[in-house]
């Protein structure tokens, strides 16, 4: 453990109260995995806290506060009791002082694992079990817990997709049950949750249990054949869903993608059109090797209209003609031309072309 944290529970211990580190960070750990996200149960309530670590700022409602210290992002949890949900959010609240109440209203077993400053394992729930058994089992009454907050179930098919585990037979039959509950989920958390399926190499995997459970029906989730990309946008590209919104600048990168993907093949025009990024993605889906498009790239005889060796101006007085539409219409066929290698991009041949072409 580093430091920085072990000194944050001395700190809280001192004081003459509990703490833990829980959740994904031990569960990591065990796994072997680096993580700089922490989170620290306690028994000392909000007020304690606040005087503790001298922080200004008020707690989030759920009786947590968050520090950023270093590389590591960290909040600070008052055990509790969520006692009533609404849409999903928990609307009433009770501090307990109690680890075991507080490790109850959390998700999944593995997500239950407690460490402390000494780098001991607590493990009330048998969760260290399920962990070696790569197993998601939900705590307590699943169809309870599915229906207080339905995005539980997409980060039990999440974490199954990560972590390579499987769903246990009680869990996934409530998950089955319950689907219909993800269609109140906002569209910025179905997001999330999917970004980080489909950021895995396994996202088939988590493709095929929210179908199987039925879920993507719910969040109108279509695809067909899927091919793994780094990019999340090479992702969603291949993906028809309702229940997620994009940004301006994603929708039309999306869009490109698709486009590139429809005409099945990436040539100077593509790579002038949409651009070295946008078709590396795409080149990524359709097994065209990057090395293969950045040649390409380079050997673009134009990557913009700027880079055509003749100016408006010099169009209109070499033809004698008004500015207007035809001087655009001449610039899309030298465009045409020039990526088309049937003419080189040199003035003197532009202009001679032009003469041919456009001359009365």
């Amino acid at each position: 453990m580093d430091k920085v944290i072990r000194n944050i529970l001395k700190k809280i211990e001192y004081e003459g109260y509990e703490a833990y580190i829980i959740g994904g960070f031990v569960r990591d750990k065990l796994l072997g995995k680096v993580s700089y996200d922490i989170d620290i149960c306690t028994n000392a309530l909000p007020m304690t806290l606040k005087q503790i670590f001298e922080i200004n700022q008020e707690s989030n409602g759920y009786g947590g506060f968050n520090l950023k210290i270093k590389k590591y992002n960290i909040d600070i949890t008052t055990y509790r009791k969520e006692k009533k949900y609404d849409n999903r959010h928990p609307i009433e609240i009770e501090y307990v002082n109690n680890l075991l109440e507080d490790i109850k209203r959390r998700d999944f077993t593995i997500n239950t694992l407690c460490m402390d400053k000494n780098d001991n394992i607590i493990d009330l729930l048998n969760a260290k079990a399920d962990l070696d058994n790569h197993l998601i089992k939900i705590i307590d009454n699943p169809d309870v817990k599915f229906i207080d907050d339905p995005l539980r179930m997409l980060r039990a098919i999440r974490f199954a997709t990560t972590l390579n585990f499987t769903i246990d037979k009680e869990t996934y039959e409530s998950i089955c049950k319950n689907s219909k509950y993800t269609e109140k989920l906002s569209n910025l958390r179905v997001k999330e949750e999917l970004s980080k399926i489909l950021s895995s190499k396994d996202f088939m995997k988590g493709l095929n249990l929210l179908a199987d459970t039925g879920i993507s029906n719910y969040i109108g989730l279509k695809y067909k054949d899927v091919v793994y990309t780094s990019d999340i946008l090479g992702m969603w590209a291949q993906l028809e869903i309702n229940k997620v919104d994009f940004s301006k600048t994603e929708k039309e990168n999306i869009t490109r993608i698709k486009q590139i993907l429809h005409k099945g093949e990436i040539g100077n025009f593509e790579l002038f059109n949409y651009g070295l990024y946008i078709c590396i993605v795409a080149g990524d889906i359709l097994n065209v090797r990057r090395n293969i498009i950045n040649q390409k790239y380079k050997k673009l005889p134009i990557k913009s209209m700027k880079d055509i060796d003749i100016t408006g101006l010099e169009i209109i007085n070499l033809l004698g003609i008004e500015p207007g539409k035809l001087v655009s219409e001449i610039f899309s066929t030298l465009k045409k031309e020039i990526l088309s290698d049937n003419l080189n991009n040199r003035k003197n041949e532009i202009k001679r072309y032009v003469l041919e072409k456009w001359a009365k």
